[in-house]
């Protein structure tokens, strides 16, 4: 990485304040051209900005960061400027006119970051999820993977590994030695801990569930006021809701968050066995597979004809004197029963989603922390070492491809591409 790059790292402008991020071997040079020296290292500083005829851009804040210990791994620059959609473009213009820049890709700091050893594959995940947090949940879980959670844990149960695979080694390279004749009396009983909690860590709920929010689907047959519900759940008229029944053809969802639980809402057609035509036939279907996806399930209709675990919802009940006290009744007309529907799903919701204060694993790494345990347990002490030896170091070769120490070049366009262009 010879060039250097730059980018508005803060929100689009108009801003009361923009920030231009410089990145690289020139970032010290280019700063120097437009503020006509360098401020001492990691002190803010006044300048007045001029372009290359000497014409004034701004009077910004400069900061200038000396590499290897930035946010990248390489000299940084940073423009604190006036957040003015000219004032930013005739900044980034000066600076696209300086020999050896180039304006940054989407994610190519943080990939930077991450090529120079300052963050891992697991850090990056995790900013990545944070900058796309739009809940409360969704932001302290993502808080824990960017701010390394994962990556610790991950280093401490590689540390175990070696461990493991050292006296395995020298078990092999030494057994005509009487002290290194054997392996420790703790090691299986590490080996067991060791992969119990691996396992325990996998196999909570993933972490996009708590990136992507619980899918609740309403269902139940035509004109039982899923539409309605839907609405109302949503405080707003998103469906289109009629008396006639078969009005809802498709699968329509929407996202939305309740106390701070991240959800996607699912309106489907009413599901029935009988006269339904070509076109409704196809949105029940898309109904039927929404139903067997969902994390929950709204049913209003007959108890009888419930999907096994839906939670039951008697809508519409401001037409009716009767209550079942085993369902949960509602009107999506006077709002009575919403409330308890609202906090039964907040309940429901949170059970599904991975802890936000304990390590949760996306699928990514979820599948390579699984075989890491599936590696350990076929480490057999009372078989051939060396294929013990083998397999723990199989498990650790996991470990590392999880935090990023064996990345594809197709995994990393990936995941960066999902950063916006100064980050």
């Amino acid at each position: 990485m010879d060039d250097t790059i730059y980018a508005l790292s803060s929100g689009a402008p108009p801003a009361g304040i923009g920030v231009i991020r410089i990145s690289g071997i020139d970032a010290g040079r280019a700063l120097e051209t437009l503020a006509g020296s360098l401020p001492p290292a990691r002190s803010p500083r006044l300048r007045t900005l001029h372009d290359a005829d000497g014409d004034v851009l701004d009077v910004a804040l400069v900061l200038w960061f000396p590499g290897p210990a930035t946010a990248t791994g390489e000299d940084l620059a940073e423009i604190h400027c006036h957040g003015g959609r000219a004032v930013v473009a005739a900044i980034l213009a000066s600076l696209a006119c300086i020999d050896g820049l180039r304006e940054a890709e989407p994610g190519e700091f943080t990939r930077r970051a991450f090529t120079n050893g300052r963050i891992d594959l697991a850090e990056a995940e995790g900013l990545a999820d944070l900058l796309a947090a739009e809940t409360e949940l969704q932001r302290r879980g993502a808080l824990l993977a960017a701010g390394g959670d994962v990556s610790r844990r991950i280093e401490d149960w590689r540390d175990s590994i070696l461990g493991l695979a050292a006296s395995v080694e020298a078990v092999i390279d030494f057994a005509d030695e009487d002290d290194v004749a054997s392996l420790p009396a703790s090691f299986d009983e590490q080996l067991r801990a060791l992969v119990a909690e691996i396992r325990k860590v996998a196999e909570r709920p993933a972490a996009e569930r708590l990136r992507d929010g619980v899918r609740v689907v309403l269902a139940g047959p035509p004109n039982a006021g899923k539409s309605s519900l839907f609405n109302a759940l949503l405080a707003d008229d998103a469906a289109i809701v009629t008396a006639e029944a078969g009005t809802t053809r498709d699968v329509l969802e929407r996202p939305v968050s309740i106390a701070g639980v991240p959800f996607v809402l699912v309106d489907t057609a009413g599901v029935r066995d009988q006269g339904a035509g070509a076109i409704e036939e196809i949105g029940i279907e898309r109904a039927r597979r929404e139903i067997a996806a969902g994390q929950i399930v709204l049913w209003l209709g007959d108890v009888r004809d419930a999907p096994k675990g839906a939670l039951l919802v008697q809508s519409k009940s401001d037409l009716s004197d009767k209550t079942d006290s085993s369902v949960i009744n509602v009107s999506a007309v006077t709002g009575a029963g919403l409330e308890a529907l609202l906090e039964r799903l907040v309940e429901l919701g949170r059970a599904t989603l991975p802890p936000v204060d304990r390590v949760a694993f996306n699928r990514r790494q979820k599948a390579l922390a699984l075989a890491a345990a599936q590696h350990l347990e076929a480490v057999d002490i009372a078989g051939d070492l060396l294929v013990a030896a083998e397999n723990l170091r199989s498990a650790r070769q996991s470990l590392d491809a999880l935090v990023g120490r064996d990345s594809t070049e197709e995994m990393l366009d990936a995941l960066f591409g999902r950063f916006c262009i100064g980050k």
